[in-house]
């Protein structure tokens, strides 16, 4: 029997047994209610209105902060002797890396196909909304962090989710919040199985597939991908052999390298067409508004901008705070503020880049797709606007893709991890018996589809959302205590009251 055969013989069988599993689980995490003429999916709703109450609740904080977030990652308010890993800059680029991927290239291009071009001004909202989602559960998860004796550092909803509600609730809390880690634990784990490491693998493969001659060119056999497999888990398992440390030194270098190739490529295209940018600035607006060919019109393209921000960015989710966790300081909400620049990247950025693309180059197969024709891959869309001017864009499409796809699973594999030892303890033989595991997945994501399973996963990271933002409600008020915190030992720093090796510090108060 070939390996072909195998493989799909493995799918079909997966897909068989868990495609109902999959399908009852999609309809209820994705249940969506007819509004104005289109579907509003109610997590989607869920993670907006997050990102809403948290801005008004911190004034504003994405907007009034963000030069301080960009002057903590610099380094300026390091000090010596912190707890942690990680420095700010890599904590942020290892949580950057687990959300820039294929959501920004592909999924943007459906967004725009789908909802026009106006769907982009409402993804740049949800995208500022979400900063100061991403800003409560970080500093939250830095806050309630476990640093073990060995130096190294666990945290995320697992860990501030029974930790904060204790402290604030009591008994009830801390019963109820142990309940919460433990699913918590189990979603993150799941995902980051198949959603952040098959599913990124298994594209990353397809399109590199697709440059080389098809399935009949160099790496269109099964000896093809089990090669590509085998390369990429021992480049993963390297990697995360060395623990957040060492995935920090790769996305520290891997993800400023991907977004400028990526944005650089943007820019190209937009300067060729220098003379069309008022026109599709223009088109962007007047679409949010006032969309054309459209379902539901202006709450159409609202609904479905939103969505493909709040799916690419994953503030709420309780991801990002895992990685976030691990950084050096003794100050949590110093690390928030770090946070609230991902989605500001992630979304503002990369993903706004990206639609300007399309909507300024305007290739066929986007006219096609917004005239009525037939789906066809956001990433060919993409693909196609980039190749208006750069013909030979899709090799540089397939390396940004890898670069994507590998610190993606780099960094999924560091959040499954201390979902694992959090439900099956922090033994070296746990430990290693997790990173054989999920290497040994990375083989199976270039053989193997298993698309029910991708698809169970995606609902199944989105269930976590929901008892994520629950725990974000009820410890905000920790959170707002925090960020005062913060901010005098920043006055006080600025005035040279306290000194970066912390000696000679007068006690910092903090403002309730």
């Amino acid at each position: 029997m070939s390996l072909d055969s195998i493989t799909t013989s493995v799918d079909e069988a997966v897909s068989g047994f868990f495609e109902p599993i999959a399908t009852w689980l999609g309809e209820v995490v994705f249940y969506s209610v007819p509004v104005g003429g289109t579907e509003l999916p109610l997590i989607v709703a869920w993670l907006v209105v997050a990102g809403l109450v948290f801005t008004g609740w911190f004034g504003l904080v994405q907007v009034r902060k963000f030069k301080l977030a960009v002057d903590v990652v610099r380094g300026k308010y390091d000090e010596k002797g912190s707890a942690g890993e990680v420095n700010h800059f890599q904590a942020l680029t290892a949580a950057v890396s687990g959300t820039v991927g294929l959501g920004n290239i592909a999924g943007v291009a459906v967004a725009v196909s789908i909802g026009g071009p106006g769907a982009t001004f409402w993804m740049i909202l949800c995208g500022l909304l979400g900063m100061a989602t991403k800003f409560v559960e970080v500093t939250l998860g830095v806050k309630y962090r476990e640093v073990h004796a060995d130096g190294t550092v666990s945290g995320g909803p697992m860990h501030y989710l029974p930790k904060g509600l204790a402290e604030r609730f009591g008994k009830n809390g801390k019963t109820f919040g142990k309940v919460l880690a433990v699913l918590a634990s189990f979603f993150v784990l799941f995902f980051g199985l198949f959603g952040g490491n098959l599913f990124q693998v298994n594209q990353s493969y397809a399109q590199l597939v697709s440059v080389t001659g098809g399935e009949d060119g160099l790496m269109g056999s099964s000896a093809g991908a089990l090669f590509f497999g085998i390369l990429i888990a021992a480049l993963v398992g390297i990697v995360l052999l060395g623990g957040i440390r060492s995935i920090a030194n790769v996305t520290s270098k891997l993800v400023p390298a991907m977004a400028g190739i990526y944005i650089a490529a943007c820019l190209v295209v937009i300067l060729v067409h220098v003379s069309a940018v008022p026109a599709a600035v223009a088109t962007i607006i007047e679409g949010a508004f006032n969309p054309q060919g459209v379902a539901g019109g202006v709450l159409g393209a609202l609904i479905i901008g939103f969505k493909r921000a709040a799916f690419s960015n994953e503030a709420g989710l309780g991801s990002a705070p895992i990685a976030h966790s691990a950084v050096k300081t003794k100050h949590p909400a110093s690390e928030g503020l770090v946070a609230l620049l991902e989605p500001f990247i992630d979304t503002v950025v990369i993903c706004t880049m990206t639609a300007l693309t399309i909507v300024i180059a305007n290739p066929a197969s986007y006219v096609e797709l917004r005239q009525g024709g037939e789906s066809i891959g956001g990433v060919t869309i993409t693909s196609d606007a980039f190749a208006t001017v750069l013909p030979w864009f899709p090799y540089i499409l397939t390396l940004a893709v890898m670069l994507f796809a590998i610190s993606t699973v780099l960094t999924w594999g560091y959040y499954c991890m201390k979902a694992w030892t959090h439900l099956f303890g922090r033994s070296r033989t746990s430990e290693l018996t997790f990173k054989v595991f999920y290497t040994l997945f990375a083989v199976a994501g270039s053989l193997l589809t298993l698309q029910t399973l991708i698809d169970m996963a995606d609902a199944v990271l989105f269930m976590l959302a929901v008892i994520n933002i629950i725990g974000l409600y009820l410890l905000a008020p920790v959170v707002k205590r925090e960020l005062n915190s913060f901010l005098e030992f920043v006055r006080a720093r600025n005035a040279g009251e306290i000194t970066e090796d912390g000696e000679d510090q007068e006690p910092v108060k903090t403002t309730v």
